[in-house]
C-alpha cells in the first residue's frame, strides 16, 4: 500500500484527482460496496487499511474520524465517513466532483 494514489476519473479529463483511502476490515460488507461505488465512479486506486490486521491503524482511525466503525472513507483531505454517507454524497450529485478535486 502506499500512501497516495493519483486517480484519473472519467468526469476529470484524464487529469490527477483526489486520493481515496478507506479503513477496512476482511468481512466488512459496507467495504465491498463501497470500493464497487467508488470503481464504478472511475477510481482506479484505493489505498485500502485493513484495520483488522493492524491494531496501531485502527487506533489512527478511531482517533482521525472519531468512529469506530467501517468502512471509513477519506477522499483527499475531507472524511467522507461511512458508505451510507458515500452513497449520500453520490446521489446528491457530489461524488464525482469531490473525486476530481474540483469540491473540497
Amino acid at each position: 500500500m502506499t500512501d497516495a494514489h493519483a486517480l484519473v476519473t472519467p468526469d476529470s479529463g484524464g487529469s490527477a484527482a483526489a486520493p481515496v483511502l478507506m479503513y477496512s476490515t476482511a468481512t466488512c460488507p459496507f467495504c465491498v460496496q463501497a470500493e464497487r461505488l467508488l470503481t464504478a465512479r472511475g477510481v482506479a486506486a484505493i489505498d485500502k487499511v485493513r484495520v483488522d490486521l493492524d491494531p496501531v491503524r485502527r487506533a489512527e482511525m478511531m482517533e482521525r474520524s472519531g468512529r469506530r466503525t467501517v468502512p471509513q472513507i477519506w477522499i483527499g483531505e475531507r472524511h467522507v465517513g461511512g458508505y451510507q454517507e458515500l452513497v449520500a454524497l453520490d446521489h446528491a450529485g457530489k461524488l464525482l466532483p469531490l473525486l476530481s478535486g474540483r469540491e473540497r
